[in-house]
């Protein structure tokens, strides 16, 4: 949806019950925050969360992959009896090795993740200015809310004619009456690239009346 959880209110929550935080940042690793290290770093919950779950296979480009981060003895349980762990294969090393030069780019640099921003606040900026409902707000999953699948799917198709590569999404993917498109940003978007896209949404929308 393109939203971004409450960590904040959620650690303070989990600090008044005594209870643990566990984030699934897949869809959030690499971009979000100041150095790509997610959503505790975006919302000052920095050691506040206590297992952080993810993937080398989205923002980071390893295709395949993932991990865990947290407690010795979450780890360690983990290890003897998490299913996916044990019977999963073994990582390519030309994939673990891509993932750490990933995160050694991000380490000594914030200029990836700035660049994604800059280009997601573009495009969120110009297709709201349109007159297109967003779902989210700085989150460079943008859905655009259309709310019917087959119009969904037809200003997908039409988009698609004119070089944009969008996917509809529809129920079961998505609660039904929700159907959207998701548009992805990327740091390797040029704004001239986001600006043809934008274009190419203006003017299919019009022709389905949607704007």
């Amino acid at each position: 949806d393109g939203t971004i959880a409450p960590l904040p209110e959620i650690c303070d929550l989990a600090d008044k019950y005594n209870a643990l935080v566990f984030v699934d940042e897949c869809h959030a690793t690499g971009f979000l925050g100041r150095t790509g290290r997610g959503t505790d770093e975006l919302t000052g919950v920095q050691g506040r969360v206590d297992i952080i779950n993810s993937t080398l296979g989205k923002a980071l480009g390893g295709a395949c992959g993932g991990y865990t981060t947290g407690p010795k003895e979450v780890i360690e349980i983990l290890r003897q009896r998490s299913r996916p762990y044990l019977f999963s294969n073994t990582m390519p090393p030309a994939v673990v090795g891509a993932a750490l030069k990933v995160f050694e780019l991000l380490t000594e640099s914030s200029e990836l993740p700035e660049l994604v921003a800059r280009n997601t606040m573009h495009f969120r900026s110009r297709m709201t200015e349109a007159g297109f409902t967003l779902s989210g707000t700085e989150h460079p999953i943008v859905p655009v809310m259309l709310y019917d699948a087959a119009l969904a799917s037809s200003i997908a198709d039409e988009l698609l004619k004119k070089g944009i590569y969008v996917i509809g999404f529809s129920f079961p993917v998505v609660p039904k009456g929700l159907a959207r498109i998701r548009v992805q940003m990327s740091g390797g978007h040029t704004i001239e690239q986001i600006d043809r896209c934008v274009d190419a949404f203006i003017e299919v929308g019009k022709q389905k009346g949607v704007i």
